[in-house]
């Protein structure tokens, strides 16, 4: 497959994954009774920046295993560097710059950057499971 075409399938998954956990968030907070608006907005913007940040990531790796294909070890390496880099410094201003304003819950925002992980050993391992029944 190419890696384009993985890449994005790869983030559709992690956008499927990250939209039932957050929704199963929000149940949470509506059953605990803490849902309020800026819940859905801390939420909102914790799930779309987990996305964005999963397939930055992926753009970049894909990016360095073209370098180092064509021999450029370093090049790959400085890929890998600064795409981290630039990835953290982006979620972290958008993480700082919503907390200050109050429109979004910080623990809500926070949490679907915590769930790409568990998504993504999920899938690997339905997705073995899957490939084993042929």
């Amino acid at each position: 497959m190419d890696s384009r075409k993985f890449v994005l399938k790869q983030t559709a998954m992690i956008a499927i994954g990250q939209a039932l956990c957050v929704a199963a968030m929000i149940g949470i907070y509506a059953l605990l009774g803490q849902f309020n608006m800026a819940v859905l907005w801390g939420s909102l913007v914790g799930g779309v920046l987990a996305i964005a940040n999963f397939f930055l990531m992926a753009v970049g790796a894909m990016r360095a295993a073209d370098k180092a294909q064509q021999q450029d070890v370093k090049g790959g390496q400085a890929t890998i560097k600064s795409s981290m880099l630039l990835r953290l410094a982006l979620m972290a201003l958008v993480l700082v710059a919503f907390s200050i304003s109050g429109i979004c819950n910080v623990l809500a925002m926070l949490l679907p950057l915590a769930f790409t992980r568990p998504i993504l050993t999920l899938l690997d391992f339905f997705g073995k499971a899957g490939g084993d029944k042929k």
